[in-house]
């Protein structure tokens, strides 16, 4: 049973809230909105009139990215509980990747980063060397930044250890939140936090761990992305739908 928390009141963060798929951010810092595109106003639910959508209300960060397969992100993975290690490491490399960059340019790369990562098998990343580093440079189809894919190795190579000691990476991050969804109930995405206890605690005990690019601002992006946070505003169609999954 997913656990509640109050939609209590937090410090304002931009409108787009701290799932991050909107403009860029850094590391533990703030988010930067995009805006509508160029001569178009937004709805009056920040939502720029020409984004693809049906008649379902949802969170108005999902149509940041203008885009179909964005939308269908929003609407069919995030906030879906995780419990595979696999698509938990998978999105370990995804937002760490996306450190600094929009979740647009992510989601157009995804592909590119199943091929370049071994279909995110951890035990096969955790043995790439420096050849396979210099190889990655040059793969156009990640973003080809030497940090974050050494990182991204340093991760799989820390995940085994994490396998080891707790039999699963899923099960120690889901202890992180007692092993339940937290299902929290925003109004609006304004009141939505970039990090939370919870994140903080999580990425201090990954960086003690090994891990790169595991900031409290990352993890909490992490944690909704997987499920582990349920962050969908209360009006959006997919509020009810994933709290019933936890």
């Amino acid at each position: 049973m997913a656990r509640k928390h109050p939609g209590k009141t937090v410090a304002a963060v931009p409108d787009t809230g701290s799932r991050h798929r909107t403009g860029r951010r850094r590391e533990g810092g703030t988010v930067k909105p995009v805006p509508a595109p160029p001569g178009e106003a937004p709805s009056s639910h920040g939502v720029p009139a020409s984004a693809p959508h049906d008649a379902r209300s949802r969170c108005a960060w999902s149509y940041a990215g203008m885009s179909d397969a964005y939308v269908r992100y929003h609407d069919e993975e995030w906030g879906v509980p995780v419990h595979d290690d696999r698509r938990q490491f998978e999105f370990l490399v995804l937002e760490g990747a996306q450190a600094g960059l929009s979740w647009a340019t992510i989601l157009n790369k995804r592909d590119g980063y199943r091929e370049a990562f071994a279909d995110f098998d951890i035990e096969r990343v955790a043995r790439f060397d420096r050849r396979r580093v210099e190889k990655l440079l040059g793969f156009p189809g990640i973003v080809r930044n030497r940090l974050k894919i050494e990182a991204a190795i340093g991760n799989a190579q820390a995940t085994l250890r994490v396998q080891e000691e707790f039999g699963s990476l899923d099960r120690y991050l889901w202890a992180f939140v007692g092993g339940r969804p937290i299902v929290n109930s925003w109004r609006e995405m304004k009141q939505v936090p970039a990090t939370s206890s919870e994140s903080d605690a999580l990425s201090k005990d990954l960086r003690k761990r090994g891990f790169r690019f595991v900031g409290s601002t990352i993890m909490y992006a992490h944690m909704q992305a997987t499920g582990m946070v349920n962050d969908h505003v209360i009006g959006c169609f997919r509020h009810v739908a994933c709290a019933k999954l936890g």
